[in-house]
């Protein structure tokens, strides 16, 4: 039996091959919030009926089902390849490094089309059995990337789903041994596109992916559940750097409104040879919307930029895994 409350519950996933259709899942993930829950819409019939003072409970329907919510982890240094090719787009291949057991994943943005997932939630009664509830058919619409000083690299990941099926085996959980990216393993470099330079003075920083979607394909003849959602608009990249007023770099480029490559980076243990566990976002242009430095005190001057993430016309925005997975 497990434990009775949140210590006992767990959470896996594996990529679909069809759309809402269940596949076990093969990859178990340490989170620190979930939150995916049906949503049902019901209609209560209004027909009058002589002296009839309460609708009748028979003519309740339950109209349409759907899943939405979140999951809130540390991105550690294994098994975040099926999340970040569903947040992504593009169908990835981890590749071995030379003869070693690194194997590196470049993702990509892409159209997410045929990229869903089955994510089964173990969720624990009082009394330490484990109630399964196996979401059906999600589809990552946005994920926010964030890492403050003394912090852990953290992700949030929000879903829209097909359905909610009670009616599977919980799967026994298993983990490899896994390690978060933090601060500590953390740098930040701007500049010209394949050059970039690191800089100083950053304190936190925060990436935020968001994949517009179509999520109300609702039709006739599917029994109340929706089709797969479609890319309905553009990519939106945004993002926040804060960080003491070091130099004017940041503040140049906000005031001319000019573009800078961005690299985010995590640098973990060493895996083999010249190769290290590897967590990095590269946004090839962004610009500064705000965030002029002001000065509100006594205290160091701590400048916070906002920026927006652009196509340079040539060069992907991508997020780079290196890891000892040899599948995602």
């Amino acid at each position: 039996m497990a434990i009775g409350s949140g210590l006992g519950a767990q959470l896996g996933y594996s990529a679909e091959t069809t759309y809402g259709t269940f596949v076990a899942p093969a990859k178990f993930i340490e989170f620190t919030k979930q939150s995916l829950a049906l949503k049902k819409t019901t209609a209560q019939s209004a027909g009058i009926a002589a002296g009839r003072l309460l609708p009748l409970s028979s003519r309740r329907v339950l109209t349409r089902k759907e899943v939405q919510g979140s999951i809130d982890l540390e991105i550690v240094n294994k098994s975040m390849g099926g999340l970040l090719q569903a947040l992504m787009g593009t169908t990835v291949t981890p590749v071995q490094q030379a003869a070693t057991a690194a194997y590196l994943q470049t993702h990509t943005l892409a159209d997410t089309a045929g990229k869903s997932l089955t994510i089964q939630a173990g969720i624990p009664l009082t009394t330490g059995t484990v109630t399964d509830k196996t979401f059906l058919g999600c589809k990552v619409t946005s994920a926010e990337f964030a890492c403050e000083v003394g912090g852990m690299l953290t992700g949030a990941f929000d879903f829209d789903g097909k359905d909610c099926d009670e009616g599977q085996t919980l799967a026994t959980a298993s983990y490899p041994n896994m390690s978060p990216f933090h601060f500590g393993q953390m740098a930040v470099k701007t500049g010209t596109f394949g050059t970039e330079a690191a800089r100083d003075g950053v304190r936190k920083v925060s990436v935020k992916i968001e994949r517009p979607q179509a999520v109300e394909r609702f039709y006739a003849g599917q029994a109340g559940l929706k089709k797969e959602p479609i890319s309905n608009d553009q990519v939106k990249i945004t993002g926040t750097l804060e960080t003491d007023y070091i130099d004017t770099t940041l503040d140049d480029l906000h005031t001319s409104d000019a573009a800078t490559s961005l690299v985010w980076e995590f640098i973990g243990a060493n895996i083999a040879s010249t190769y290290f566990e590897t967590f990095r976002i590269t946004l090839p242009a962004v610009r500064f919307d705000d965030g002029p430095p002001t000065v509100e005190g006594f205290d160091v001057v701590k400048p916070t930029f906002n920026f927006t993430a652009l196509y340079d016309g040539t060069n992907p925005v991508k997020i780079e895994y290196l890891a000892t997975d040899v599948t995602l």
